[in-house]
This record gives C-alpha cells, sequence and structure tokens, in this order.
C-alpha cells in the first residue's frame, strides 16, 4: 500500500539536476506539496516492482534521470531512452553520483534494441507523449522477454488533475493532445493486465491523480 516510505527514494539530488528538454522538470520532484505529488508516481512503480531484482531494465523517458538511482537498485544493468538531446550529459552526471547507465537518444516507436533484451520496462509521465502510442506498444512488446514486466504510470485525464496542473505549474493539459484518453486502452490491447494502482485509491475517476499498469508479455 502506497504511503509513507519505509525509506527516502534514491533520487538524483536536487543540486545534480539537469533539465534534459522542455517538458522534463525534475525540480518538481522538490517542491512544497507538488513534490509529495510527483513522488507519488515513483512509488507507484516500486509497488508494481516488488522486491524483484532484473536483469535488464529499460526507462522510458528518463529525462534528467532522477529517478535512475533508484532503479539501478533493482537491475544489473540500466539503460534508458529519450527523445532529448542530452544522453551523454545525462549519463556523466548519474555517473558522478555512482549510477552506469547506458543512455540513447530515441523515441519508443523505434527502440534500437534487440528482440526480449529486457525482463523490465518502466516508462514514468512519459508514454503520453509518444506520438504513435500503437507503435511504442508493438516495439515495447518486441523488446520485452517473454513473462517480461512493464510499468507504466499515467496522470489523470480529468477537470480536477488539468486545474491542478495549471494552478501549480502554468502547464496546459493540451500538451497531452488527446494520448492521455487513447494510453491506456493501447496498452491494455497489446499486454495482458496484472494489476492496477490507482492515486487516490478510492476516488472517483473524476479525482484521480495517477494511475499505474503493471502489465506482463504473457
Amino acid at each position: 500500500m502506497i504511503g509513507v516510505p519505509s525509506r527516502p527514494l534514491k533520487l538524483l539530488p536536487e543540486s545534480a539536476l539537469l533539465r534534459s528538454s522542455p517538458v522534463d522538470h525534475p525540480d518538481w520532484n522538490y517542491r512544497p506539496l507538488l513534490g509529495t505529488i510527483q513522488r507519488l508516481r515513483f512509488q507507484i512503480v516500486l509497488e508494481i516492482l516488488g522486491d524483484r531484482h532484473y536483469d535488464r531494465l529499460l526507462e522510458i523517458g528518463y529525462g534528467s534521470g532522477v529517478f535512475m538511482p533508484e532503479l539501478a537498485g533493482r537491475c544489473d544493468e540500466i539503460y534508458g531512452i529519450d527523445p532529448n538531446s542530452k544522453p551523454r550529459e545525462v549519463a556523466e552526471n548519474l555517473a558522478l553520483h555512482g549510477v552506469k547507465a547506458d543512455l540513447t537518444r530515441t523515441g519508443a516507436e523505434s527502440l534500437p534494441y534487440e528482440d526480449g533484451h529486457f525482463d523490465c520496462v518502466v516508462a514514468v509521465s512519459s508514454l503520453e507523449f509518444v506520438p504513435d502510442i500503437e507503435a511504442a506498444c508493438r516495439e515495447i512488446r518486441r523488446v520485452l522477454r517473454p513473462g517480461g514486466t512493464l510499468a507504466v504510470v499515467t496522470p489523470g485525464d480529468t477537470p480536477l488533475w488539468d486545474l491542478a496542473l495549471r494552478v501549480a505549474t502554468r502547464e496546459s493539459p493540451s500538451i497531452f493532445a488527446d494520448r492521455r484518453q487513447r494510453l491506456q486502452p493501447a496498452l491494455r490491447s497489446h499486454f495482458r493486465l496484472a494489476r492496477e494502482v490507482r492515486i487516490p485509491r478510492l476516488a472517483w475517476k473524476a479525482v484521480r491523480l495517477y494511475t499505474g499498469l503493471h502489465l506482463r508479455t504473457d
């Protein structure tokens, strides 16, 4: 159950954050109130992953790499893809904080990996920005091993969430176009849903902040 974590999340420290693109806002994780809400996404992922240790893990949309220190402790090898133009800078920054990550500049619709290369893929508030969600689903399924885990966290598609986004960040919901509406149906058509995590757990869809999906390739 998501609540007060048993230990602090292993994130890049605020002083080390490198903004990698206009839609990457790693500093939000350290703002009052907004940071608490932002870090809920990472707690959802950790709940989905559980205590399992993975051979190779891919993060889609790693951005500044803020979540990679935590993910690196749950796998032998960590990889990341992102369309931003700073994979070398982010990798060097991560290395300074003890994380060796293989980062590539590319979109989720064309992954430069062999079939079945990963046993885990993580996407935190990133697939809503992918222009071709169906192509991304096909590629993620291709690079996952049979029985592999896909952990996705996606923001709510609600007027309340949109208002909170505007007030807290001055961002417009138009940055998502209609991809929030299309994402979950696409994922459910390509993968088997093992578990759904809702935040708040007992709230109506109209006030939902985040949905976490534990998806599998079997």
